[in-house]
């Protein structure tokens, strides 16, 4: 039996919060964590750390053990997921580990990948290496959602995201961006599409509202994701600011209409296009997040109007709904939201709840 210290459980954590560094950056790779630790005499310290780099590769445990040089050997590695077992141009992780003489390697999840699952284990106990499994493995799954979902169900992770007046609405009739919270939750807000492959708004929030989509906060410029407009007729105008600003983010438009003169357009204006299948009139849900996985999107924002939200929800896609309840009054003309915090269906199961400035966030996520 495993011993868990509490060294491992404070240098865990200290992993997985690494491994938030590259969230929305690493494609079709999760983005994962590992710190070597070695005790030389005056107490554990860290070594060596790694994130998986910008794109995929090189893997974290890669660059800790670099960084590490000799002195990983003895030490031990914390891992926020499962090494990597199989071979592709360079040697599995876990084989890496083996050659750099660690002696212990402390794990939060196990990969669900079949190259891998337990297999990365096996390497490192064949290895001689005491192996550690299931340390925090609750707290990472937040970060790894995404890549779990996206190798067991195929596709994209869905986050819903909703923010709500005080008066049950996210908007006014005909009035453009009507802000619904404050300074601190749109910040948040901003994190949030930072750590997101990519965010996906309907026609009608982007003819309505003309947004950008971007992140706008200092020194996170360069993570505003992938945007998305579900656009089944391709309307969306060559003037807008989501075609303006291409060169600053990229650009996809989900259509039905792909060969269409203004679909063409906005080709040529550097918008990538999506051809879609139609089921009843509109774009097909499912099979939209299944190619937008195969292209490497794993973690997918909605932050799309009611018609979208209810969609998402009604079908059964939302992952998890981040819910943001404002002091706010719209009034009249206001757009009514299209749940509601107690009506949301019995699957789901609040996960955290925060308070930004004068607004508050629920996160809920679906059990099954």
């Amino acid at each position: 039996m495993e011993t868990v210290t509490d060294h491992d459980r404070r240098f865990m954590a200290a992993c997985i919060r690494y491994s938030r560094r590259h969230l929305g950056r690493t494609g079709t790779n999760p983005s994962v964590g590992t710190l070597i630790v070695a005790d030389e005499g005056h107490g554990p310290v860290i070594v060596g750390r790694g994130v998986t780099a910008v794109g995929g590769r090189p893997h974290a445990e890669t660059a800790a053990l670099a960084e590490a040089g000799d002195r990983a050997r003895g030490a031990t590695a914390y891992v926020s997921l499962e090494p990597c077992a199989h071979h592709g141009r360079t040697p599995p992780c876990a084989e890496a580990l083996v050659t750099a003489g660690v002696a212990r390697v402390v794990a939060a999840a196990t990969d669900p990948d079949e190259r891998v699952s337990g297999k990365g284990y096996d390497i490192l106990r064949a290895g001689g290496i005491e192996v550690v499994p299931d340390v925090l493995a609750g707290e990472t799954a937040p970060v790894l959602s995404g890549y779990l979902i996206r190798s067991s169900k195929k596709r994209c992770q869905v986050t819903l995201k909703l923010a709500v007046s005080a008066d049950g609405m996210i908007g006014r009739e005909a009035a453009g961006q009507v802000p619904i919270t404050g300074d601190v939750a749109r910040a948040q807000s901003h994190v949030m599409r930072a750590e997101h492959d990519a965010i996906l708004v309907g026609i009608g929030t982007a003819l309505a509202d003309d947004p950008e989509l971007t992140c706008r906060l200092p020194g996170l410029g360069n993570r505003s994701p992938l945007r998305i407009v579900l656009d089944s007729h391709a309307r969306l105008p060559l003037t807008s600011r989501l075609v303006q600003s291409v060169d600053t983010a990229p650009l996809a438009v989900a259509t039905i209409a792909p060969a269409s003169e203004n679909a063409q357009r906005l080709a040529g204006a550097g918008a990538r296009l999506i051809a879609c299948d139609e089921h009843d009139g509109r774009i097909a849900l499912p099979e939209l997040l299944e190619d937008l996985a195969a292209q490497g999107v794993t973690n997918l924002l909605v932050e799309g109007g009611a018609h979208v939200a209810s969609a998402f929800l009604g079908e059964g896609l939302a992952d998890r709904i981040m819910l943001f309840e404002s002091d706010v009054v719209v009034g009249a003309n206001g757009i009514a939201a299209p749940f509601a915090r107690a009506g949301l269906p019995a699957s789901y199961r609040q996960s955290g709840e925060w308070q930004f400035g004068a607004d508050r966030c629920y996160e809920f996520v679906r059990e099954n």
